[in-house]
């Protein structure tokens, strides 16, 4: 804090003392009747600082439970959304593995093929001349079409 600041804060509380003293000094009723006003006097500012504390508890307790069931409404809908997300993250995971089952036995099946087909053109004579490795034929195949055999 800088000096302005505490010079005033200082005299705040000097100046209340002050006034304090100087109330109770000059007051013309006894001390006993003065206490017993001051205490009247806090007691009611006491009970209006309550009844304040209570009215805005009220307002802010009446506010959270109007807002609340939006709340409720936005989690409700974002629950539904995270739910549909992961269903549709199963239902891609499900035919990702499909397409990968079926395209590894496509793949098989025609390593298989190629692999019999070298196989009999190596126990095979050649024919008009080609090496065994010149006669074989490989065909990629559509998944719509059926290979030839």
């Amino acid at each position: 804090m800088n000096k302005k600041t505490v010079g005033f804060i200082l005299g705040s509380i000097f100046g209340a003392a002050t006034g304090v003293v100087a109330g109770l000094m000059l007051a013309p009723r006894s001390g006993a009747e003065s206490r017993a006003m001051a205490a009247d006097a806090m007691n009611d500012a006491w009970d209006s600082a309550v009844d304040t504390y209570e009215r805005g508890a009220g307002v802010v307790t009446d506010k959270i439970n109007d807002f609340r069931p939006t709340v409720d409404a936005k989690t409700d809908e974002l629950r539904a959304k995270v739910d549909l997300a992961r269903e549709r993250m199963d239902q891609l995971r499900e035919s990702l593995s499909d397409a990968v089952a079926d395209a590894s036995a496509q793949v098989q099946d025609a390593v298989t093929t190629v692999t019999d087909r070298v196989a009999a053109m190596a126990d095979a004579p050649s024919e008009a001349g080609e090496t065994a490795a010149e006669a074989v034929h490989v065909e990629v195949v559509d998944e719509d079409e059926t290979p030839e055999a």
